[in-house]
């Protein structure tokens, strides 16, 4: 097992990793994870852990699993885009076949101030690509 497991272990946060060396080579043969770096995705930097030097092997390889990072991410930004399309499209079919007046009384309200809210948004965005072009 120890031959599959990658040199380096990225713990998610909110903007970035905590980044640990994997080390199977000791006299336990455990599985051992130095911390050697923290990420900040948002200002593309990399901290040392410990105020130690990295290497440029670590620094690249550090850097290469942001740049893929930051492809999922705005590949998972644009999916969650297009469940919210199916989102709506599924609720105006609640809305025009299962609802009670209870539930539409609950929910409208806040639902047209969003719906009114992403289409100013959008008509504003579109606008503005139009006065590009």
């Amino acid at each position: 097992m120890s031959t599959d497991l990658p040199e380096f272990y990225f713990r998610i946060r909110d903007n970035g990793a905590m980044v640990f060396r994997v080390d199977t080579e000791n006299r336990q043969r455990r599985i051992e994870m130095d911390q050697i770096a923290v990420v900040n995705l948002n200002k593309d930097e990399i901290k040392p852990h410990g105020g130690r030097a990295l290497e440029d092997s670590e620094i690249k390889a550090i850097r290469d699993w942001m740049v893929q990072r930051k492809s999922l991410l705005r590949m998972r930004d644009i999916d969650d885009i297009h469940r919210a399309v199916d989102h709506l499209n599924t609720t105006a079919q609640w809305v025009q076949s299962k609802a009670s007046d209870d539930q539409l009384e609950e929910i409208t309200d806040a639902l047209l101030l969003a719906m009114h809210d992403l289409r100013s948004v959008l008509v504003r965005k579109k606008a503005d690509r139009l006065m590009k072009k």
